[in-house]
């Protein structure tokens, strides 16, 4: 369908709400920390990294137990997020870093020539949260990194629903939080970092030394000048509707984080064997102090974020959501043995991010609203990132454009009858190729489907949380079912590189 028909199709649904109706819509702030696990936040149950401000918003509101990422890795999390489709119809499907047009990991060749940066686009044809919003009268301002199309593609924030857009276009970019630039809408903004190359530490330079760190840490912190657009952008809109996706790079890699912070978890975890680097990170003195620093900074910007929401009278009258886009990483500098960071989960680098299992996929996921989600509220209902759109096309009384895979669960925050999803879907073309679903209490999940067919290993997720007990041939027909249930799920993806060769050949058979 054309997309300026789909506007139109929107803008009709529109007419039919009452000025009354959109005078009582709240703003809406959506928070996406990057790559932070589900035991990463002290309300989940972490013990070392201190989140008081994230844990004041979940005992203000709501958390979602059983809420998923529609993806474990970042680009296809981000698409399916936006546009209301599961990775089984969605365009973005994996991480594709379109490296066909040159050097495009290289700093210096992004700086040089920006038709290097970004991932491959939406198409034009796609309507995001964004597009829905807007034309229901809301400012939008996206903040953070985007992923899903290059600066010269038509798939940029400001192209796809975006009044305004402070941010990394590419994630790629975003592997250092001293970038050379960031993008202002349209526009390169030169920061005051230079390039520094990932790699190990020089062997000429002590790895026990601060002084050795020196260039790993510069003047223009990204976090802290996005952080900052996006309280510019409220405080500007103070009078308006407006929706902030605040996609947060942090705490994804690399170690890079505020001194005050890391310096205040050196106290308290005491002396750490440093990081020398690797080929895709920089080195870092301190990489556990550093990483629970980067969450503890967050979970500060989540608490201005919400005391300039009060400052402005806005606060009542805001949906906050704050969830993440997978799993935690399983770097090894990164230690989630000792952050516990999967929390109820298994901590291993074959089910954290990157995997369809539990670790990489359930999100942990808070909702406030305060004039309407009750305090200390909890929901077991299982949700799921493409169920968004349409929850947010309910929220303000819009028609979705098109047919999503995603139900409302706006019901679940206002504490009503909630409809129930038939089963969960998920697939990735990466890590091996893999397939899951999950049936209320059962979780399917196929490995390996690049090598050709895979037998589905079933669990019991009510009494097996990390997945250990494979207990597929106690119940062959939920097997079939899911099945049954995968196949239908799966079309096939437009672009080459999405797709899994043994899931093409089950749909011909």
């Amino acid at each position: 369908m054309n997309k300026y028909l789909l506007y139109i199709l929107i803008s009709l649904s529109i007419f039919s709400c009452s000025n009354n109706d959109k005078d009582n819509l709240p703003s809406v702030v959506f928070i996406l920390a990057d790559d932070l696990g589900y035991g990463e936040i002290g309300i989940l149950g972490q013990k070392k990294i201190e989140t008081p401000n994230i844990d004041k918003l979940a005992k203000s509101g709501m958390i979602l137990t059983d809420h998923y990422t529609g993806s474990p890795v970042c680009a296809p999390s981000r698409s399916i997020l936006l546009t209301g489709l599961h990775s089984g119809n969605n365009p973005i499907r994996g991480n594709d870093e379109w490296k066909e047009r040159g050097d495009v990991w290289s700093f210096k060749a992004m700086f040089d020539n920006p038709e290097l940066e970004g991932q491959r686009p939406l198409p034009d044809s796609i309507v995001t949260i964004a597009d829905i919003l807007k034309s229901k009268g809301y400012k939008t301002g996206m903040f953070g990194k985007w992923g899903l199309g290059a600066p010269n593609t038509n798939s940029i924030p400001n192209n796809k629903g975006f009044d305004f857009f402070y941010g990394y276009n590419c994630q790629r970019q975003a592997h250092t939080f001293f970038p050379t630039h960031l993008w202002k809408n349209k526009e390169r903004h030169i920061l005051e970092n230079r390039i520094v190359n990932k790699g190990k530490l020089p062997s000429n330079l002590d790895p026990n030394n601060e002084e050795s760190y020196i260039n790993y840490n510069q003047k223009d912190y990204a976090p802290t000048l996005i952080h900052q657009e996006a309280l510019k952008f409220i405080e500007r809109n103070k009078d308006e509707k407006f929706f902030v996706y605040y996609a947060s790079p942090i705490p994804h890699l690399p170690l890079q984080a505020p001194a005050i912070w890391v310096n205040y978890y050196r106290e308290k975890f005491g002396e750490e064997k440093p990081y020398t680097g690797g080929s895709g990170y920089y080195p870092n003195q301190y990489p556990k102090a550093t990483y629970a620093a980067m969450i503890s900074y967050l979970d500060q910007q989540v608490g201005e974020l919400v005391k300039k929401l009060k400052e402005i009278g806005k606060y009542e009258n805001t949906l906050i959501i704050f969830s993440s886009d997978n799993g935690p990483t399983h770097i090894d500098h990164v230690d989630i043995d000792f952050f516990n960071s999967a929390g109820p989960f298994l901590n291993s680098e074959n089910t954290v991010k990157g995997n369809l299992n539990e670790g990489g996929i359930r999100v942990p996921t808070i909702a406030t609203w305060p004039k309407v989600i009750a305090a200390g509220s909890e929901s077991n209902h299982p949700s799921i990132f493409y169920d968004y759109l349409v929850t947010i096309s309910d929220l303000v009384g819009v028609t979705p454009p098109y047919k999503t895979d995603g139900i409302s669960f706006l019901p679940t925050l206002k504490g009503k009858t909630q409809e129930k999803h038939k089963y969960l879907y998920w697939e990735f073309p990466s890590y091996g190729g893999q397939q899951a679903i999950r049936i209320n209490k059962w979780k399917g999940i196929k490995k390996g489907l690049i090598k050709g067919q895979s037998k589905l290993k079933l669990y019991n997720l009510s009494l097996d949380s990390k997945e250990l007990n494979d207990v597929a041939s106690e119940f062959p027909e939920i097997v079939a079912k899911m099945e049954k249930m995968m196949k239908g799920a799966h079309k096939t993806p437009k672009m080459d590189i999405f797709k899994i060769p043994a899931l093409e050949n089950d749909k011909k058979n």
